[in-house]
C-alpha cells in the first residue's frame, strides 16, 4: 500500500491519497476533511497509478460535470470520467478541484499532455469499478472515498 500525507492523529483529518492491492487491479482511495477533498484525493490516487502527479504541470484545465443518484456512484463516474479524458485526450492529471451538491458533481482538473519519454507512465488505468466502492465519513470525521480501478 502507498499512502501519501497520512494524517497525524488527534489532528484534523488532513487531505491524503493511498493505494492498496485488490488481486490484479489497485485501490484507490481520498482521505480529506470534506467529501469533496476526498473526492479531489482518489482522483490523485487514480493519476499516480499512471504516472507521479508531482512531475506534472498544468497547462491544461478541463471541466467535469457528473450526476449520480448517490456518492459512491457519483465517485464512480468522476474517476470514469478522468479515465476517459486520460485515454481519449491523452492527458495526465496533477491536480483537482471539486465541488459537491445532492447527487452532482462540477469538477475542474489541471494537468499536461503525456509526454511518453519525461512522464513513463506505468500502466493504463481502463476503468473504475464497483468493488470496494465507497464514500463515507469516519469516526475522525475524515471523509474516505474509495475504490478500485481496472489495470
Amino acid at each position: 500500500m502507498t499512502e501519501h500525507a497520512p494524517p497525524e492523529a488527534g489532528a484534523r483529518p488532513r487531505p491524503s491519497w493511498s493505494h492498496y492491492t485488490h488481486g490484479a487491479d489497485i485501490g484507490v482511495r481520498g482521505r480529506g476533511p470534506s467529501k469533496a477533498s476526498a473526492f479531489e484525493q482518489a482522483a490523485l490516487a487514480l493519476a499516480a497509478v499512471v504516472a507521479d502527479p508531482a512531475q506534472l504541470g498544468d497547462a491544461v484545465q478541463i471541466d467535469i460535470a457528473c450526476e449520480a443518484p448517490d456518492d459512491e456512484l457519483l465517485l464512480a463516474d468522476w474517476l470514469n470520467a478522468l479515465v476517459y479524458e486520460m485515454a481519449v485526450g491523452g492527458l495526465l492529471f496533477s491536480r483537482f478541484e471539486v465541488r459537491l451538491e445532492p447527487g452532482r458533481l462540477q469538477a475542474k482538473a489541471w494537468g499536461e499532455r503525456v509526454d511518453l519519454s519525461r512522464h513513463e507512465p506505468v500502466v493504463e488505468v481502463k476503468g473504475a469499478t464497483y468493488t470496494t466502492l465507497r464514500v463515507a465519513q469516519e469516526p475522525d470525521g475524515a471523509w474516505v472515498a474509495q475504490c478500485v480501478v481496472d489495470v
